[in-house]
This record gives structure tokens, sequence and C-alpha cells, in this order.
């Protein structure tokens, strides 16, 4: 998910977005009885633990790797897991390969209206607080207030969602786990395939309500200025294989900062839920299922697509897949 909002992201920002990353883990700041209840609510999703797993049926077989969008010095153990998997590999699943990222960036730059409104601003659909809230937090992501004024309120709401920091690192070239992997099967000759086409996002996000749009960028807004908090908070999370309580927490803070009723900020988390994964992974069946006729298959997605009832492990266990959870390899 976040792969591509970055993606779209990197190709307005500026030089200026800082590059000094710093945050605190504000998981462990939350009291002890709520960080036991949203454990629990995490652990009660199937597959809630874990970031690699092998499916198999009769003789497919199936790696999933959930993956972290940002570089970090703790994917070496991923690495070392992927490595050998896709020795044994036919072909390599990914989110987005090289050629739909060279497909995006043409699509965007040949139709500017991807991004961009061709109604009215932001400043006029907002109230003047929220645009100078707005306006100053996209400054500081090196978007000026001309353009986040005419960018599409979805795109805006998305880019929030990440720290400056990471966004300046990922603008030198550094990749998450999604991109080294892709790396690694591009050493080694192995055949990449998209799970979807490149302007899949773009359409999902078309669908949704402009009002709701609007409700998404304030919901972010809440949490800006704690932005690199939660890009650590929610990497931790990660690197202890855990991707559901990443969405447990993710929605607790939502409720707690989002200044949305509980009922609209629930709502907005599960259409984000339902547009950005469950439909996804759904689609990304019929792709998997032709995928394996070639032989063994490594896929490598955003690790919140793996768990929950419609997570991509559940629904492969309701199509008859036997699920392992494999251990990272340790130096």
């Amino acid at each position: 998910m976040l792969r591509w909002v970055l993606l779209f992201a990197l190709l307005l920002v500026s030089p200026a977005a800082r590059a000094a990353c710093a945050g605190e883990n504000l998981f462990d700041r939350l009291d002890a009885q709520t960080r036991i209840a949203l454990r629990v609510r995490a652990d009660a999703a199937p597959f809630a633990r874990g970031l690699v797993w092998r499916a198999t049926r009769g003789d497919q077989v199936l790696t999933l790797v959930g993956t972290y969008h940002f570089d970090d010095p703790r994917h070496a153990a991923l690495r070392r897991t992927v490595t050998p998997l896709l020795r044994d590999a036919a072909l390599l699943l990914v989110e987005a390969g090289p050629e739909e990222e060279a497909a995006l960036i043409a699509e965007i730059a040949q139709k500017p209206e991807a991004v961009f409104e061709t109604g009215p601003t932001l400043p006029e659909r907002m109230g003047e607080g929220d645009w100078k809230r707005l306006s100053a937090a996209t400054a500081e992501r090196g978007i000026p207030g001309f353009l986040a004024a005419k960018m599409k309120p979805w795109y805006l709401a998305m880019t929030l969602s990440m720290s400056p920091c990471a966004m300046a690192e990922t603008a030198k070239g550094v990749r998450g786990l999604d991109g080294q992997v892709i790396a690694l099967a591009q050493a080694q000759g192995l055949p990449i395939r998209a799970l979807e086409p490149y302007d899949t996002v773009l359409g999902l996000f078309a669908r949704i309500p402009d009002e709701d749009q609007i409700n998404m960028i304030l919901a972010a807004l809440a949490t800006t200025g704690m932005a690199d908090d939660y890009t650590r908070t929610l990497a931790d999370a990660y690197f202890d294989e855990e991707p559901r309580l990443i969405w447990e927490f993710t929605k607790h803070e939502t409720e707690r900062h989002s200044g949305l009723s509980p009922e609209e900020a629930a709502a907005q988390m599960e259409l984000t839920e339902d547009l950005l994964m469950t439909q996804r992974n759904i689609a990304w069946l019929a792709v998997i299922e032709e995928a394996l006729d070639s032989g063994p298959v490594v896929l490598a997605a955003g690790a919140l697509h793996l768990p929950g009832r419609t997570g991509l492990l559940a629904l492969l266990q309701e199509r008859g897949f036997a699920l392992e959870r494999l251990p990272l390899a340790r130096p």
C-alpha cells in the first residue's frame, strides 16, 4: 500500500524534506491495560503474527513475505531468509515491479489529473484553520502550498502518514524490503511479475466520496507532529513480527486523535481496510493461482496484507492451502 503512495509523493517532493530521523515508540508509552487490549484484539485475527509463511497445496508451493516499505538495518534477517527462497523459486510476485513503477511515473507526467483536482481547491473546501495546518504539514514534506491546494485529498492524506525523514531517505534512493527483494531477484535473473496493474490504487482512491476524502486529511493532520514517532512505532511492531498489531494500534490512534466521531473514525478505518487491503487481496488470488502453474513462487507484499479474516493467508487457507510460519534466519 505505502509503496505506491510513497512513489507518488517522491514525484513531487522537493529536497527540502528534512533527513534527520528520530522517534519514540508510542505503543510503549500507552498504559499497560491499553497495550494488553490492543494485543488481544490483534491476536484475535487469523495469522496475526509472522512475516514469512509457506503455503502448500499438493505440489504447489507459495512463500509469502510481508514487507516494510522503508529501509531499516533490521531488514538483514529478512534478506537472509528470502535469499535462498528466491533461489528455489520460478517467479517473484510483487505489488509493483520496475515496469509498473515506470508506467506510473509516465501516467502522472502525462495525466496530472491523476493526483491533481480540476475543481475547487482545498482552501475552498476546508476551514481556514484546517487548511493552514495542512499547508504547514505539506511544506515540511517539501510540497509547497500552491501545489497542495490542488492535490487530491486522498493523496495528501496518504502523504501526511509518512514521516518527512523517511520520505527524504527514499528520495535519496534508499529502499525498503520490497526494493531489496526485487534487486535480489534481478541479480539472479528471476522473473518478476506484478500482482496488479500499475493504476489499480489510483482507481480505488477515485471511488472514495469527497466528504470521506476530506475526513482522511483531518484524521491524518491530527498526528503529523508525531510522524517520526509513528514510523518508529510501526517499524518496531513489524520487526517484532506483529503485523496485525500495527493495524490495531493505527485504529486506536485514529479514534483517539483524529477529531472525528467514533463512528466516523471507525468508518474511515473500515473503508481503508476494504479498499487498500481486502479488495486487492481478493483480486490477487487469480494472479497467484496462475503464477503457481510455473512452479514455486515467492510473493512479497506489504505485511498488512497477510493477517486478518480477509488477509491473504486466510483467503489461501479457504482455498485449500496448508500454511506454515517460517522463522527468520539469524546470524
